[in-house]
């Protein structure tokens, strides 16, 4: 059954504007930005979808790297426009250069990672469910 994510900006009284709709997605999960303005979204059945600013749709990654997901949960991108994706059922967070394969940053320790997030100083944080803390790994550039 196909899903959808629904986008929109909000306007002075937080009325919604200018919606768009991203089609075709298989349950998708975790959202966050996606290179250059746009969307990542991780789907529910193994893939992640790529969306450009103006929220059509640009690839998927797994279909672009040839790269085979186990259960996907957070997603983010870095300064360098990389994306950033956790899987909960290989117990790592991969990394996903532009133009290069992809690299798995983080593994050993990590229990059932779900939310990433990449902070402007380089800093990669994995929240990580079953232990219930927030690891942060001081430069993920480092760990490539």
């Amino acid at each position: 059954m196909p899903w959808a994510v629904h986008s929109f900006t909000l306007g002075p009284a937080l009325e919604p504007l200018a919606p768009a709709s991203m089609l075709g997605l298989e349950g998708p999960c975790w959202v966050g930005l996606g290179p250059d303005g746009g969307l990542a979204v991780s789907e529910e059945f193994g893939d992640v979808r790529l969306f450009g600013s103006a929220r059509q749709p640009l690839c998927s990654l797994g279909d672009l790297t040839e790269h085979h997901f186990g259960t996907l949960a957070g997603v983010c991108t870095d300064a360098a426009g990389s994306v950033i994706v956790a899987d909960e059922q290989r117990r790592q967070v991969t990394l996903f250069p532009r133009a290069r394969a992809p690299i798995c940053l983080v593994s050993e320790g990590l229990r059932w990672p779900l939310g990433v997030a990449c902070v402007p100083q380089g800093q990669l944080m994995v929240a990580d469910a079953e232990d219930g803390y927030i690891k942060v790994y001081q430069s993920h550039l480092e760990l490539a």
